[in-house]
């Protein structure tokens, strides 16, 4: 049977080879992984880490760690309500108590698992059994004292993150003694060793939003307050900090990329950092404002980890603490 196209297959015969010692290549020998021996230590582990694409890119992030607290530059943690609720919390305020964590920012999300974390030892509702009820996020302690503490941070000028540390780190105000479970409480840690704190909310994502007691004008004014005081974080970036945003899809990376906007735009100088992103998918925003836009406008270095928090943040503390 004749083809019915007029377009012939290429011919290939006119190809010219090369040898394959002349070609150029990415890997050899010299870059593969190690197998691990019975009995060796962590940093022997992370010698046995294929010098490849991920396993590259975790060595220059723990290297950028590691330069960024010996130079005291800020070391920005953008966390998602994931890392919370995955149970990370005491690895990081290990972190944050050995000098690799400067500064928090978090989503609404991340501030109730803490929250409710420090408050009652549970978290993480099962939605779609508590929506069939129409009971989803009426938990009656997160939304009274979440929003009553919107309202103290916008009476006493705090942010909100400030608010919500000093509340379970000191029971202030309206309880008595900090909350149970404050020794895991990233917020109450926070307050308590003097590291900012920041939320940033979108009103109307987060289920104290639609509690009687909330009151958009306290927690546009709290929220807004953290905003500005990130922006002064991220303008101190400059020539060795770092930032990392793990498990924000959206509101974190667009908070980062108005940040450092309003850093530059104020004429600050600013370039020469690093940038992050962990999570279990490469969603656009983070990669584009978290990772490229500031890498090509601001000579920023990106760095990429994609996988579960749940194990990356454990190794890449892991080896900070081996490495320091």
């Amino acid at each position: 049977m004749k083809s019915i196209y007029q377009l012939d297959p290429l011919e290939f015969t006119g190809l010219r080879t090369e040898p394959l010692a002349k070609r150029p290549s990415k890997v050899t020998p010299r870059d593969f992984a190690k197998p691990f021996k019975r009995g060796g230590k962590f940093k022997d582990f992370l010698k046995t880490l294929p010098a490849i694409l991920a396993g590259v890119e975790f060595n220059r992030l723990v290297e950028a760690l590691l330069a960024a607290r010996r130079k005291k530059k800020p070391i920005l943690w953008g966390l998602g309500g994931h890392v919370i609720k995955t149970g990370l919390a005491p690895v990081l305020i290990d972190l944050m108590r050995r000098g690799f964590v400067t500064g928090i920012a978090t989503t609404g999300a991340a501030l109730i698992h803490d929250f409710e974390i420090a408050l009652a030892g549970r978290t993480s509702e099962d939605v779609e059994a508590q929506l069939a009820r129409g009971r989803f996020g009426m938990a009656e302690e997160t939304g009274a004292l979440l929003n009553k503490l919107a309202k103290f941070a916008q009476r006493e000028e705090i942010g909100f993150g400030e608010a919500a540390g000093h509340f379970l780190a000191s029971g202030e105000p309206g309880a008595a003694g900090a909350a149970p479970f404050a020794d895991v409480s990233l917020l109450a840690q926070a307050y308590r060793h003097r590291v900012p704190f920041t939320v940033h909310l979108a009103l109307g994502t987060d289920i104290f939003h639609v509690h009687p007691g909330a009151d958009g004008a306290a927690l546009g004014a709290a929220s807004y307050r953290d905003f500005r005081l990130f922006c002064a974080q991220a303008a101190r970036l400059h020539r060795g900090g770092v930032y990392l945003n793990c498990g924000s899809a959206v509101i974190l990376p667009e908070v980062f990329l108005k940040a450092v906007s309003a850093a530059r735009g104020l004429g600050k100088p600013l370039s020469g950092f690093v940038t992050a992103n962990l999570d279990f998918l490469q969603h656009y925003r983070p990669v584009q404002n978290v990772l490229l836009r500031p890498a090509r406008a601001l000579r920023a270095r990106a760095v990429s980890l994609t996988g579960p928090h749940e194990l990356l943040i454990p190794l890449l503390a892991a080896a900070l603490i081996d490495r320091s």
